[in-house]
């Protein structure tokens, strides 16, 4: 029993810690590093740089992004202009900008 209950406090210690979903906020586009990936047809440029997603749009948009794994960590509706999302952790994930852009970025 002890050792469930320990077990369940380093769980809920690790899930608690993890912080703050993380925040897009509006930035100047910092010159031309988006050239990684483009849907010319939206009018949507994706890029990574120094740990941060940027997402630049002609027009408002709905970005979703996932883990690896699924897990949805944000979820925003971003007006026209270039944003930024700062990551803390490392790895593989999802974008889903609107109903049909679909994009994998690696931090």
């Amino acid at each position: 029993m002890r050792r469930f209950v320990f077990i369940a406090f380093v769980v809920l210690s690790a899930l608690l810690s993890s912080g703050a979903a993380p925040r897009w906020e509006a930035v100047d586009a910092p010159g031309r590093i988006f050239t990684e990936q483009r849907a010319e047809q939206e009018g949507i440029d994706v890029a990574v740089n120094d740990s941060a997603i940027y997402v630049a749009s002609q027009h408002q948009v709905s970005v979703k992004v996932f883990t690896i794994l699924g897990q949805l960590i944000s979820q925003e509706t971003l007006p026209a202009g270039t944003h930024r999302l700062q990551m803390s952790a490392k790895g593989i994930y999802i974008l889903k900008i609107g109903t049909n852009i679909t994009r994998r970025v690696t931090i």
